[in-house]
């Protein structure tokens, strides 16, 4: 189920190439912030009374680093192959393991620095900086994203924080793009939407969370690591995305990193896994 998760993750994200190029970049994560924020205030229906001041500000400050993530990844994958944004983007996670991590955990950041310069390769100088400076921007993001959700976590029962979160990156989101992309939007394009966001957040939120019914956190994460990896086979697959011997080395290195500092991470309240997908 896990993997099922990240697959749909990743078939989601590659789907979303084609919305891309109509919508652009930030018109396609608003279309998608948008259904997301509306199906989940009608599945999980979260009342005022569920939250304290502080819960709110927590999920509102959430909801402004989705914006940022989904909107800084969706520039990147307008730019980039879907594995190499995806690498470069879970340097955000990495990096948050390896800050809360023991042992060797500096091992880790040279990894995947090796595993950075494999993906971009600047001695070729044929990488495009602005779509890895986007992708660079969404990890920090999604780190900030674990952080802040850590302690939503610590406040708010369940989902409930998703809930909230989502339809306050909804309104960044309409700020950022919507005057822009509400005149290209045809019925065709909003049912697409829809049926984006069904399958990023709304499926894997549904099969993560009974693969954590069964599956330690540990566990969980290591196999999250493996979530770059899905990205190349599924760009290969869906997109033609070929990626050469030193990109796909790359992405072995990044996985690498991502497993290895999870293993060593130290035993903190984690979050919900579950909640990290709905914000690509």
């Amino acid at each position: 189920m896990a993997v099922a998760a990240m697959m749909c993750v990743q078939l989601g994200l590659a789907l979303t190439v084609g919305l891309i190029d109509q919508l652009g970049a930030g018109g396609t994560g608003w279309l998608r912030l948008c259904w997301a924020a509306a199906l989940l205030l009608v599945l999980v229906r979260p009342r005022p009374a569920y939250f304290t001041r502080s819960a709110l500000l927590t999920c509102a400050l959430l909801g402004v680093v989705t914006a940022g993530v989904t909107l800084l990844f969706m520039a990147a994958l307008q730019r980039l192959p879907l594995g190499t944004a995806a690498a470069l983007e879970f340097l955000g996670p990495l990096g948050v393991a390896v800050v809360r991590g023991g042992g060797r955990r500096w091992v880790w950041p040279i990894v995947a620095a090796v595993g950075v310069g494999l993906l971009t390769q600047p001695w070729r100088g044929e990488v495009d900086l602005v779509g890895v400076g986007f992708a660079l921007a969404a990890a920090c993001c999604w780190a900030a994203y674990i952080v802040l959700t850590q302690r939503a976590g610590a406040e708010v029962q369940g989902v409930r924080a998703l809930a909230v979160s989502m339809p306050v990156a909804a309104l960044v989101a309409t700020a950022v793009a919507g005057p822009s992309t509400m005149p290209l939007l045809t019925w065709d394009l909003v049912v697409a939407g829809l049926g984006l966001a069904v399958l990023l957040p709304v499926c894997p939120f549904v099969l993560e969370l009974l693969a954590l019914r069964r599956l330690s956190v540990t566990t969980f994460g290591t196999l999250m690591a493996l979530e770059p990896a899905f990205a190349v086979v599924i760009g290969l697959v869906v997109l033609g995305q070929v990626p050469g011997p030193l990109a796909a080395l790359g992405v072995g290195c990044v996985v690498a990193a991502g497993v290895g500092a999870e293993r060593t991470d130290t035993p903190t309240p984690t979050v919900p896994p579950l909640l990290v997908t709905a914000i690509n």
